[in-house]
């Protein structure tokens, strides 16, 4: 990029510093480009500008100027954040348009623009209270959801929600069959991790035919539906929330409003349902497969027959184990759901932010996860269940 100045002629770059009372002038003469600026003479200037007593306001003469591209540019941006530096005004309007336009482009960049390069570090008092402040203004949004949900509930009940359907259908296909695999597998996994922790110890006392017992009550009463909850939170809820967030991004949740069509009810009650129903069956399917994770070690390291295994096991399990365990894991489908549809319709409109909200999705649900598992825990042993 350049500019020719016809009053002159092609002459080397030229900067010289001039003072006239409280008031500073840079100089710049000749033809500016990369190829023939000369560092040396540019820092002896800015060298002699540091040594100048206090000054009011340094302008720039560019009547001498011929062509000109970036150099001549950076030359200028330097003599303002000097000027920034040492609280010195630097007069704007001695600039030529050209170069002021293209200056003021420069200060767009949103390190320059807020000042983030030189914030100075807060407190951790000032720390504290933003964190804080922040905590209860997501508290508050997430109350807000959980009402829209309800209300939502409402309108489907009274048959006035336009309901979708075929997302009902689909989410109760991807929460059920397709997610069978990556289930049994970690269920699997953790009944057997429960059968060796179990056995190492319950075999020093010739217990180890508690194993089962062991293994049928975590299965059924904690591990079983947190496992379950924890895959869902990373499986479905990210998904959740990335397709909702793409959806936004790409104006969809607009286009709703725009037809009178609730976004609650047509994007995030269907797939809440669907994962409030099918979550309990899969955290019986989770149990199952962890008792045989759990049997494996019985049979094969603590020498346990099948009969012995299966007595233990149905001996030790209630009907009251077994609907804990179902309970929560219709709570801990809603958690996941509504994790991921909040994050998703409060996402913003670029990849990056759709990519956030998925992460804060799984993160949210599986924190609210583990701490309704405790609440339910609390509950129970007050009711004495």
């Amino acid at each position: 990029m350049g500019t020719t100045n016809s009053a002159t002629s092609t002459t080397a770059p030229k900067l010289t510093l001039g003072r006239s009372g409280p008031n500073l002038t840079l100089k710049i003469q000749g033809d500016w480009n990369v190829r023939d600026t000369r560092r040396g003479e540019i820092d002896a200037v800015f060298s002699k500008l540091d040594r100048e007593e206090s000054a009011e306001a340094l302008q720039v003469d560019m009547t001498n100027v011929g062509s000109w591209d970036t150099s001549l540019l950076i030359v200028v941006a330097r003599t303002e954040e000097w000027c920034t530096k040492h609280h010195v005004k630097f007069l704007h309007e001695s600039l030529p348009p050209s170069v002021e336009s293209l200056i003021a482009i420069s200060e767009e960049v949103p390190e320059r623009k807020t000042g983030r390069e030189t914030e100075k570090k807060a407190s951790i008092f000032a720390i504290l209270g933003n964190a804080t402040l922040a905590s209860f203004g997501g508290m508050g949004a997430t109350l807000a959801f959980t009402g829209d949900t309800v209300l939502s509930f409402g309108r489907i009940l009274r048959g006035k929600a336009t309901f979708d359907w075929r997302m009902f259908w689909l989410t109760m296909e991807e929460c059920s069959a397709k997610a069978l695999p990556i289930v049994g597998m970690i269920s699997f996994l953790t009944g057997l991790i429960f059968a060796f922790v179990g056995a190492i110890q319950l075999r020093q006392f010739g217990a180890g035919i508690y194993v089962a017992n062991l293994v049928a009550v975590a299965m059924a009463r904690e591990m079983g539906a947190i496992m379950t909850g924890i895959i869902m939170a990373g499986r479905t809820g990210a998904a959740f929330a990335a397709q909702i967030g793409s959806m936004k991004g790409s104006e969809e949740i607009d286009a709703l409003r725009t037809l009178a069509i609730s976004p609650m009810d047509f994007l995030v009650s269907p797939r809440l349902l669907a994962l409030c129903f099918m979550m309990p069956l899969l955290v019986l399917y989770s149990d199952l497969v962890g008792i045989l994770g759990g049997a494996l070690v019985g049979l094969s390291f603590l020498g346990l027959s099948w009969a012995q295994y299966w007595h233990q096991t149905v001996g030790s399990m209630g009907l009251i184990d077994i609907a804990t365990g179902l309970i929560k894991g219709a709570v801990f489908g809603v958690i996941v759901a509504m994790a991921g549809c909040e994050r998703g319709i409060k996402s913003g409109n670029n990849a990056a932010a759709v990519g956030d909200a998925a992460t804060s999705a799984v993160v949210l649900g599986i924190t609210w996860i583990v701490a309704s598992d405790a609440i339910i825990d609390v509950v129970q042993e007050v009711l004495n269940l």
